[in-house]
């Protein structure tokens, strides 16, 4: 299909009436049928989220003389984001547009950290379990890091430090463990994996992009979360996802440093050109002004109080959902603590039940090792849990009288 710019414009009323046309076939995450992509807290917080995203949409985050708002807000921002990760005295970091970028930075700093203290002298490897995000393969790739995956424990799911050991050298610059992991919302064993990087003397990030903003409230309200954070005095860096379970609008994440003598290797910083120097802190050069305000926004308003609310509400979802499925037959993958959950049944198949709720509305993701079905709650998804386990148990009826419906792939970005 080609598109050509029109000679003359067209009304915003024409142009609003089509944009709300084309998205009616979309995913119907306002009505809670999708369990990926969207993190809705409800309409007080998406109110939040959009007034004070406007309120900064002009402003770039890339000059922070001009706008020393923005600056504030995000210094504010990731202030509270180490308070709640035990980040020590004179930790610090930035706000991203996303977890792929904060992995990207956190990698390249840690490339960086390596070359100065002589490590990595030939080609510099990463070493990671097999349920790690491929943010870190895509970042590798960037700086042509050789990525080394690692099996996890088959029972629990969770990285198995031991075997990461193993292939750890001179030339690993980085570990990973994941809290949670996103194929099966199993929180890595980061204090082992800390044993490991303090005898290796191996920087240890912690990618909590889905979980660093759920799992403080989580324990607060409760839950047995292990360590996962700057709490293991090995970890050296952290990503976590404003926009995921922070609430805050898309695209914001944030990259957090146990000190500034780590975070000094992820600037890029140079005047070698015809203009004014230039430093950038992040891998974008223009950085919205509205991300960033809207995460300080929703954080303020939220509180603690606010995210214990929200976070409850999801942990109790996903128990009502566990506990659902389990009746039906299926096994849940691990011991899922917070807002993520894979599940499988030894006699139906996960993609043709996939393609069976998507026949009802649902648009949620699937796990490939194993095939399983996989759901990333909001606390709205408390309005249809109990609708979700009637369509799962009409999808498996019609699969088992012979109806599977059309085969159907499901993709992620």
């Amino acid at each position: 299909m080609s598109v050509t710019m029109p000679e003359k414009g067209r009304a915003w009323d024409e142009l609003k009436k089509e944009m709300e046309e084309r998205g009616a076939h979309d995913a119907k995450w306002r009505e809670g049928k999708t369990a990926v992509y969207v993190f809705n807290a409800g309409p007080e917080v998406a109110k939040v989220q959009k007034e004070a995203y406007t309120m900064y949409m002009s402003e770039n985050g890339l000059g922070p003389l001009a706008f020393p708002s923005l600056k504030q807000m995000e210094e504010e921002v990731i202030s509270m984001a180490l308070s709640l990760l035990h980040g020590p005295e004179g930790a610090t970091g930035a706000i991203t547009s996303g977890g792929t970028d904060s992995i990207t930075m956190a990698l390249k700093t840690a490339r960086d950290y390596a070359r100065a203290s002589g490590r990595a002298k030939t080609k510099a490897n990463i070493v990671l379990p097999r349920s790690a995000h491929p943010a870190f393969e895509k970042a590798a790739h960037m700086m042509d890091i050789e990525v080394r995956r690692v099996a996890i424990n088959e029972t629990s799911y969770e990285a198995d430090p031991a075997a990461m050991k193993k292939v750890i050298d001179a030339d690993t610059v980085m570990m990973v463990g994941s809290a949670p992991n996103f194929p099966h919302g199993i929180i890595d064993p980061i204090a082992e994996l800390g044993k490991v990087a303090a005898e290796k003397g191996v920087w240890l990030h912690v990618d909590a992009c889905v979980g660093g903003y759920f799992a403080p409230f989580a324990r607060m309200n409760g839950v047995d979360v292990p360590p996962f954070d700057f709490e293991v005095p090995a970890v050296h860096s952290m990503s976590a996802d404003l926009h995921k379970y922070g609430y805050a609008a898309k695209g914001a994440s944030s990259v957090l440093f146990r000190s500034a003598e780590l975070y000094q290797y992820m600037p890029f910083d140079t005047d070698d050109w015809s203009g004014a120097r230039m430093i950038t802190p992040t891998l974008a050069g223009t950085r919205p002004g509205g991300a960033i305000a809207a995460a300080w926004a929703v954080m303020n308003f939220l509180g603690v109080e606010g995210y214990k609310e929200k976070q409850g509400a999801v942990c109790a979802t996903r128990a009502k959902i566990q506990e659902g499925v389990k009746k039906l037959g299926f096994e849940i993958l691990g011991d899922p603590k917070l807002g993520l959950l894979a599940f499988r049944h030894p006699e139906v198949n996960a993609y043709a039940l996939w393609g069976k709720l998507l026949e009802r509305g649902w648009f949620t993701s699937i796990t490939t090792e194993p095939p399983s079905l996989h759901l990333m709650l909001s606390p709205f998804h408390a309005e249809v849990a109990d609708q979700y386990l009637a369509d799962i148990e009409a999808g498996m009826a019609e699969i088992r009288a012979g109806n599977a419906g059309e085969k159907r792939e499901a993709r992620y970005s």
